[in-house]
C-alpha cells in the first residue's frame, strides 16, 4: 500500500510539473498598435532546453498608414542589452518569426517590445505602449 501511495504522489508531481511547463511554453495572443502601425500575432517562451531559449514572436507587422511617408519597426530590448530594431517595410506588411534571447545565459528572463513609426530625425518616433514579457 505504501508503494502504491508513493507512486501516486510521484505521478501527481510529475504531471503537475508537466502542466506548468506546458503553460509557460504555450502560445499567447499579442496585439500592439498605435495610429499608423500595428503588430498582430502570438508569442511564447521557448523551453530552456531549446537553443536559443528566449521569447519567440510570430505575426504580422503592418504599416497602417501607407501615405504618411514613414517606415515602421518593432523596438526590442533583451535584458542587459541595448534597444534594437526589427525594421518593417513602408506601405506593406512583413511576417515576423523571431526569437529574442540573451546568448550569454541559458534562460532569458525579460524582453521589452514596442511597435513604432519612424518619423525621421527631427521628430520623435511614435510608439505603442511598452510591453514587458517576464519569464516565470
Amino acid at each position: 500500500m505504501r508503494k502504491f501511495a508513493t507512486a501516486v504522489v510521484a505521478a501527481g508531481l510529475f504531471f503537475g510539473g508537466m502542466g506548468v511547463a506546458v503553460a509557460d511554453s504555450s502560445w499567447h495572443e499579442l496585439v500592439m498598435e498605435t495610429p499608423g502601425v500595428a503588430f498582430e500575432g502570438k508569442y511564447q517562451w521557448q523551453p530552456t532546453n531549446k537553443v536559443p531559449s528566449g521569447l519567440h514572436l510570430k505575426g504580422q507587422l503592418r504599416d497602417e498608414n501607407g501615405n504618411d511617408g514613414h517606415n515602421v519597426y518593432l523596438r526590442t530590448k533583451v535584458e542587459g542589452y541595448a534597444w534594437g530594431d526589427l525594421k518593417g517595410v513602408q506601405k506593406k506588411s512583413i511576417k515576423v518569426d523571431k526569437v529574442f534571447y540573451d546568448g550569454a545565459v541559458l534562460k532569458t528572463k525579460k524582453v521589452r517590445l514596442h511597435a513604432c513609426i519612424d518619423r525621421g530625425s527631427l521628430r520623435p518616433d511614435y510608439c505603442s505602449p511598452e510591453r514587458l514579457f517576464s519569464r516565470r
